[in-house]
C-alpha cells in the first residue's frame, strides 16, 4: 500500500481521512490507531508524530467537522434573510443536511464522547456553530413581548435537541426506527409546533 499521507505532503489530513472512514464503518471506539495508520499507509509509530492517541486523532476530525458544520449553518441563516422565520428554519434544516453529507464528521462531533472543550480550537468553532442558531432563535423571538421571550440560548436549545433527535432516529438508518415521514418533514412539522406554542407564528386554520 502506498504511503499516502507522506506522498501528499500531509500525514495529518491523511489519518484524520482515514481515521473519519473507520469512523463510518466501526463507530468511534471500534477502531485503533493502528488500523487509522495501517489504512492511510504509514507505520503506527508515525501517527504519535500528529496525535497523542486516538481521542485527539477523533477530536481533529470533531473540530474539522464544526467547521464544515459553521460553514453550513452560516450560509442557511444569511439565505433565509430577510425573514427571520426562515433563517431560523433553514439552520435546523442545515444540521439534518450536515448529518447526511458528513456522517463521520457529525459522529466524531456528536457520538465519540470527546468534550468540545478537548482543545481550544474545537472549543472556538464549536462555540461559533452554536452562536448562529442562538442568533437565528434571538432574532426570530424579537416579535414577542419581553415577559414572553425565551432566553436565546434556551430556544437555540430546544431546536437543537429536535434536529439531533430527528437526525438520531430517522435520518441515519437507526435499526428498527421507520418513518412514515420523510426527516425533513418530520423536522419542519416539531419546529412549527413548538413555535406556534411560543406565539411566533399563527396557528393552523
Amino acid at each position: 500500500m502506498p504511503k499516502r499521507g507522506y506522498h501528499h505532503g500531509n500525514l495529518r489530513q491523511a489519518l484524520v481521512d482515514s481515521a473519519l472512514t473507520l469512523i463510518e464503518e466501526k463507530g468511534p471506539t471500534g477502531f485503533t490507531l493502528s488500523e487509522a495508520a495501517k489504512q492511510a499507509g504509514v507505520t503506527p509509530a508515525a501517527v504519535y508524530r500528529h496525535f497523542a492517541g486516538r481521542e485527539d486523532l477523533i477530536a481533529e476530525a470533531a473540530r474539522q467537522g464544526y467547521e464544515i458544520f459553521v460553514e453550513l449553518m452560516e450560509y442557511a441563516y444569511q439565505t433565509g434573510q430577510p425573514s427571520a422565520l426562515a433563517a431560523f428554519e433553514a439552520t435546523g434544516r442545515a444540521y439534518l443536511a450536515f448529518a447526511r453529507r458528513h456522517p463521520g464528521h457529525y459522529i466524531a462531533m456528536f457520538e465519540s464522547g470527546i468534550s468540545v472543550n478537548h482543545s481550544p480550537e474545537l472549543a472556538a468553532v464549536s462555540s461559533r456553530a452554536w452562536s448562529v442558531l442562538e442568533k437565528a432563535a434571538e432574532q426570530l423571538s424579537q416579535t414577542l413581548p419581553p415577559d414572553r421571550r425565551p432566553p436565546p440560548s434556551m430556544f437555540s436549545a430546544h431546536i437543537w435537541a429536535l434536529s439531533h433527535g430527528v437526525v438520531e432516529l430517522f435520518a441515519r438508518n437507526s435499526p428498527g426506527r421507520q418513518s412514515p415521514y420523510p426527516p425533513e418533514d418530520l423536522l419542519e412539522s416539531a419546529i412549527g409546533v413548538y413555535l406556534r406554542g411560543l406565539g411566533l407564528i399563527p396557528p393552523d386554520k
